[in-house]
Order: C-alpha cells, then structure tokens, then sequence
C-alpha cells in the first residue's frame, strides 16, 4: 500500500498543486533567475519530447519537410506586415547591442516566425510545381509576457511546433487549415485531453490572418488554457513580401497561406492538469516517459531471490514498454509506490516473496489504484489491455469535466457568478466588439469565439446590449 498522498488539492488549491507538483515530479525547475525561463527536467522534459514525437511524425505523413530558422529578426522584415507587428509589438525582446558596439539594425528573439520565414519564400517558390510548400519547426519562441508568468502556462521563453504552408488557390489553403485541424486533435487524443475547437473572433484573432480557430481546455482554476491555434492567412503576408508564383497558364499569382502553433508546454501543463490527482501526474500511456515501473518488495531473508525475479519480470516488460525497475535499497517499498505515483506512470508492477512463489506479479493501474495478479507468461498481454482501458478512462474523464464546466446563462450577473464558480459561460451574442469589450469589463473574463467545429444556432437576444444574437458565444477566463 503506498504512503498517503500529499494535503495539498487539485480542485480547492489548483495553484499550490500545481505548482508543487511540477517541481516534485521532475517536470521542471522554476528557481533559474531570470523571470519566466524555467529549465525542464527529466520527467518533463521526456514527456515533452514524447509529444514532440507524435506531432512530427503526423506533419511528416502530411507532406510537411522539418526545417530550423534562427532565433533572432531583423526590424525591418518584423515591421513589414502592419497587423501583424502591432499584435506582438508590446511582447518581443529586442537585442540592441552586439558586445560593445550598437547594431546598425535591431533584432528581435521570434515571438512566432511569419516574418522570418515569409521572406525566404519568394526564393524558393517559383511555380506551381513547388505548391504545396509545407513546413515546420519545434523551436522556443520568446515573449515578453507583462502578466504574471506561471510555470508551463504563461513563459517568457516556451517549446511549441508551428507549421507553415502555401498554395496555389483558397480552396487548397482551406483543406490545408482543416488537415492542421486534424493534426491536433490527433495528438490532443493521444494526450487523452477535451477541449473546444472555436474561431476566434474577428478582433482577437492572429494578426494578419484572415481567420483564426483555437482549441482551448478546461482548467481546474477554471481558467482555460489554450493549447493550440490554426490560421488561414489568405494573401496577407504574400502580398507583404511578395510570394508569388507562375501558374500552369504562365500568369504571376500570389500564394495563399496557412500556418499553425501548438505549444508542447501548454499541453503538458493541461495533461499534468487534467488528469493529475492528489497523489501527482497521472501521464496517458503515450506519451508517458515512463509506462512501467517494476518494484521489488524485499524481505531480508529473501531478497536476492526477490530482486533476481523482479529483474526477470523486467526484462520479460522492457521490450514492449518503456520500462524502469527502482531496485533502491535505502528506502521502504511504500515510498518507492509514492515516488512512482508522483511521477505519473501509468502501470506498477510489485513484486514480493508471494508474487516469486506463485510467479504472478501483481499489477497497479496509475489511474484507479485498482490491483490484478497475472501470470508472468501472459504480463505483456495484460498491461496492453490495462493501458487501453487507462488510456479511454483518461479520455472519458477529462471529456466528462469538460461537459461539467459550460452552462449557459441569461444575464451578465450569471456570467460574472459562472466565472467565480470556475467555469465556462456560453451566451446569445450580436458579434460586435463594444459588447465583449463592455462584458469583459464587467465580467473578469473574454468572449473566447464560436463553435468552429459544430453549428450552434443562436435563440433569443444578445446578453450584452439586447440586440439580435447572431452567434453563441463562450466566455472564460484565460491564460
């Protein structure tokens, strides 16, 4: 039986929680003294790289060509897309200086790479033979967040994956924004997480996009967490610096573009929140660094016996999973239970004088706690099955609080209750900007869009001003 869990609470002290947690668990390290750079550790770094797997892998069944561009713009190409530089003016690190001497042109670290990229393109698009062009990068990215910065949520410095893409018509861009669309949910299923896929509004939406769509998740602050965005952005930045191709008929035509960002800290901050419980990470199968961890339960007279069996269940489990065996002698079992819970994997296997003597281990399930005796023979078998249900009980789970926390409601004094109660409001709006700016005002919180992936027919008049509702609209708290 493992030790008891730790007093701090997901739901009644999420902050505490979670920030004890992802230190404990070896996710990262937020001590490093400089404000909203943190230094990922093993665990979390692992995890990241996990999902950084199955994102790449899924652009690289697509058709798009991994690249690398540096970190640093020049002024002048960050400053050519008017829209675009006022949405990120206020948040970018300027380098100014080059040792002792002051560059003749400023750079910035990238808050996003349009503006690195875009001018690039021109060299290596020429015709409609080189569309589609599709590429990606997972690279840090840098911003001078003014809020307050919160560990894997709100980073000064943080690790995503953006694609970029261009083509020859609006109809090829489209179907380009709905594969991106998929991409996503292909890897958020994977990290067993629920979420709503809205377009944003036209006020909030990228800078220089013709349109944004956003996937943002439950909390347990009820803040939502928005853990990935598509964008088409038409002709807007082609125009700006000139991509243009020949078509099959010989006449110069500008591309239409897409681009899309995911951030890998994000994500593992909303599967930490998700589906982590008092006793620490809980990680989908996936993407868990580690998925098995066999622990030898010594008694003194037996232990030899015991850690040579423990060390042959092991070896029988490490080809199919990705395996541990915590064979530390100056700690009790129960600690070592606690240690593992905390890290978040998904499957123990516990092996002591009874499971040697009758050669079943016995297996614990990260997610329930819940305990099987199996035969050695037939382990592998077992712990993919256990993974499977693990995995959809996660899924469901997560699915189920995000259904919990929408309600709709009527008035804005039910919005600004709904808020505090730390969930999501769904309202009748008109669609216009003075009314969500006059809500957010009174509300503490932002209209976030629209349904993207489903129609929601809007009933009745819009919350705000009394007008005809045109859309339904969600409104949250947000990092």
């Amino acid at each position: 039986m493992s030790t008891a869990p730790t007093k701090r609470k997901k739901f009644s002290s999420f902050s505490t929680w979670f920030d004890d947690l992802v230190m404990e668990a070896k996710i990262l390290d937020a001590r490093y003294p400089v404000k909203g750079f943190i230094i990922y550790r093993e665990n979390g770094f692992h995890a990241i790289e996990n999902i950084k797997t199955i994102m790449e892998d899924l652009l690289h069944e697509t058709g798009h060509e991994a690249v690398n561009f540096p970190d640093v713009i020049s002024e002048d190409m960050f400053s050519k897309e008017a829209e675009h530089i006022k949405g990120f003016a206020t948040e970018v690190f300027w380098i100014e200086r080059g040792g002792e001497s002051r560059l003749e042109r400023k750079l910035i670290l990238r808050p996003t790479s349009e503006t690195a990229m875009y001018p690039m393109f021109p060299y290596w698009i020429r015709s409609h033979a080189d569309l589609p062009f599709k590429i990606h990068q997972s690279v840090p990215v840098y911003r001078y967040e003014t809020k307050a910065t919160r560990p894997l949520l709100r980073l000064r410095e943080f690790l995503w994956n953006e694609g970029h893409t261009a083509h020859a018509t609006a109809e090829d861009a489209e179907r380009q924004v709905q594969e991106g669309v998929n991409i996503y949910r292909q890897v958020y299923s994977k990290a067993c997480l629920s979420y709503l896929m809205l377009k944003r509004p036209d006020f909030d939406k990228f800078p220089g996009a013709e349109y944004s769509l956003a996937f943002d998740t439950w909390n347990p602050d009820g803040k939502v967490n928005q853990i990935g965005t598509v964008h088409n952005l038409g002709t807007n930045f082609a125009k700006v610096f000139n991509i243009m191709f020949e078509d099959r008929d010989g006449a110069r035509r500008y591309v239409h573009q897409t681009c899309y960002g995911a951030g890998y800290t994000r994500i593992l901050a909303a599967i930490i929140a998700h589906h982590g419980d008092d006793h620490g990470c809980v990680f989908p199968p996936a993407l868990a660094p580690v998925q098995v961890v066999v622990i030898p339960v010594v008694f003194k007279e037996r232990e030899q016996g015991i850690l040579n069996y423990a060390r042959d269940v092991y070896e029988s489990v490490r080809p199919s999973f990705r395996a541990a065996i915590d064979e530390r002698r100056d700690i009790t079992p129960g600690e070592k239970f606690y240690y593992w819970e905390k890290m978040g994997v998904p499957i123990r296997i516990e092996v002591g004088p009874r499971e040697m003597e009758s050669g079943t281990p016995t297996v614990v399930r990260r997610d329930t706690l819940e305990r099987e005796s199996v035969q050695q023979d037939k382990i592998v078998e077992m712990i993919r099955a256990i993974l499977d249900r693990l995995e959809e009980n996660l899924r469901v789970q997560s699915a189920e609080k995000m259904k919990e926390s929408i309600a709709d409601v009527t008035s804005k004094k039910q919005v600004a209750a709904l808020l505090s109660k730390r969930k999501i409001a769904r309202i009748q709006w008109c669609g216009s900007q003075v009314c969500a700016e006059s809500l957010g005002q009174e509300v503490t919180g932002e209209i976030r869009g629209t349904r993207a992936d489903i129609q929601e027919v809007p009933e009745g008049k819009c919350l705000v001003c009394g007008g005809e509702a045109k859309v339904v609209a969600y409104v949250a708290r947000a990092y």
